[in-house]
């Protein structure tokens, strides 16, 4: 095995797991939604909203470069 870095940091992966529950939480809030075919507040306005701030706050963990001591 070749003694190869992983391609991004740990505070990368650590971003990124946190961005990938902001989504899940973003689909179970579509998923909670109790009025028909999720046509309500939750299931139309909320849950996309939430699941795009994940998606925001996946592309922002895959670009965030730690500093440099």
């Amino acid at each position: 095995m070749s003694n190869q870095s992983l391609p991004f940091a740990k505070k990368n992966y650590i971003l990124m797991l946190i961005g990938i529950a902001i989504i899940v939480v973003g689909f179970t809030i579509i998923g909670l939604d109790p009025e028909p075919h999720g046509f309500g507040f939750m299931g139309l306005t909320l849950g996309p909203i939430v699941t795009l701030i994940g998606f925001i706050f996946e592309f922002y963990a895959i670009f965030y470069k730690a500093e440099k001591k």
